[in-house]
């Protein structure tokens, strides 16, 4: 797998539109601090790490929805692997005027975009969420 972390948001995306309460993602250590700032920002409801039938570690994730749609409305992979996006702290990009989070990989850890405005670092930006 070339892209862990666009894996695991088309995994979200697709599990959403099914209408689906949890999905199983492979686990890593990544996946898991991306999985933090969404489940602090309120996208998602939480995701606990556990082993699947063949005995390898996989991260479940259950969904939110509000109101019969899912929390998630937008959710698009921004650097990825062939082409690395970074920015510095004064050109974080906002998401629909505030509306959404970018989630940014600093030196300081993976955090959404005011935590890193607010820490002063800017990073990759590894997606965008609405």
């Amino acid at each position: 797998m070339n892209d862990p972390i666009g894996d695991m948001l088309a995994r979200i995306r697709n599990a959403q539109m099914r209408g689906k309460s949890r999905v199983m993602t492979p686990a890593s250590r990544l996946r898991a601090w991306v999985l933090d700032v969404l489940a602090d920002e309120g996208y998602v409801r939480s995701y606990e790490n556990t082993v699947d039938v063949d005995g390898h570690p996989v991260i479940e994730i259950s969904l939110k929805y509000f109101q019969g749609g899912p929390a998630i409305r937008e959710l698009k992979r921004i650097s990825k692997p062939g082409r690395r996006v970074y920015k510095g702290v004064g050109d974080l990009p906002e998401v629909r005027q505030g509306l959404g989070v970018s989630i940014i990989s600093t030196p300081k850890g993976v955090m959404s975009d005011a935590s890193a405005r607010a820490a002063n670092v800017g990073g990759e930006v590894l997606c965008t969420v609405f």
